[in-house]
């Protein structure tokens, strides 16, 4: 495998223009229209982590403005400093000053826009309207229900959705031969299903599994990330739903301890699992309920190790109750 000084894949690989995001071809086209016409409205990116929200802000700067794009470009995070200062100071004084190189306007884009106090969203909602001429806002979010109305009705909004096996897939062989690696279709399966639409996730997949090999296949890609193989979920959810508690907890305990895979990991792999598995309507209802119950459990502070064990007995309580009513 070949060496770099820059070993971050992904930023190593993160695109430059706005034609090389992939999986989200409907927003790419948008963007570009509006490098094409030299204007740009507000903007709200909204959306799941990993899926080029980040790197569109930057690619758009990039075509904007060309080789002066940084001198015309900033990028702030709201979750370093969420307080109505961070807008008066910063935002404010960069927004204020005339744009650079011959450029019309300058963008700033605002990263984690929704970590944004309720008074600090009310300060940018005036400093957007009293600088439109000088500065376009670019605001980031995972919920744009967090971002208040009038800064909503400002800006145009898109929505970025969580990238398909097909898009990850394509960029994922992309990567893998610029490396000089050799992956097979079982591998790049192994990542889609890891990454859950996050590219991001993705290619860390496919460099730790690099770091053993330079022949990637799907094991070690479980291995590499902590993840159980989904031929192990479906057979811990055939357990529970035959009411084979013993068996069932062998195995999860062997997931938990033996493979070191987190709790919270196992009950996301189990839900997805359980949502396609063919069953009666009223026990996967009981089911995902259980999943739930678990899931705040943990997030609460229980104790792991009980938590799991309890969701187990739950579980085939819910199966073998089901069966006798049958």
């Amino acid at each position: 495998m070949e060496t770099s000084d820059h070993t971050i894949w992904i930023e190593r690989y993160r695109p430059a223009v706005l034609a090389e995001i992939v999986g989200q071809d409907e927003i790419v086209e948008r963007l570009q229209s509006y490098v094409r016409s030299g204007s740009l409205p507000h903007l709200l990116f909204t959306g799941p982590a990993g899926v080029g929200k980040t790197t569109a802000a930057v690619a758009l700067a990039r075509e904007f403005f060309g080789e002066t794009w940084q001198m015309n470009f900033r990028e702030l995070n709201a979750s370093d400093e969420r307080g109505i200062d961070v807008v008066r100071n910063q935002i404010k004084e960069f927004a204020r000053t005339s744009p650079l190189g011959g450029a019309a306007f300058k963008i700033l884009f605002l990263d984690e826009a929704d970590a944004l106090t309720t008074d600090a969203q009310a300060a940018l909602r005036r400093t957007m309207e009293t600088y439109a001429r000088t500065c376009r806002f670019v605001l980031s979010c995972n919920y744009s229900s967090k971002i208040i109305d009038p800064i909503q009705s400002r800006c145009a909004i898109y929505r970025f959705r969580p990238l398909g096996p097909a898009a990850i897939g394509e960029e994922i062989r992309r990567i893998a031969a610029a490396e000089g690696l050799t992956i097979g279709d079982d591998a790049v399966d192994a990542i889609a299903y890891v990454a859950q639409g996050d590219m991001r996730r993705a290619i860390n997949a496919l460099q730790g599994a690099a770091m053993v090999s330079d022949d990637v296949d799907g094991s070690m890609v479980y291995a590499t990330t902590a993840t159980a193989r989904p031929d192990e979920i479906r057979e811990l959810l055939r357990l529970v739903v035959a009411g084979e508690f013993e068996p069932a907890e062998g195995l999860l305990r062997e997931l938990m301890h033996d493979r070191g895979i987190a709790p919270s990991e196992l009950l996301g792999q189990t839900y997805r699992a359980l949502i396609r598995q063919p069953m009666l309507r009223e026990l996967k209802v009981e089911l995902i309920e259980h999943l739930g119950e678990a899931d705040f459990r943990l997030s609460e502070g229980g104790t792991p190790e009980l938590q799991m064990e309890a969701l187990l007995a739950r579980c085939v309580r819910s199966a073998g109750r089901v069966a006798r009513d049958l």
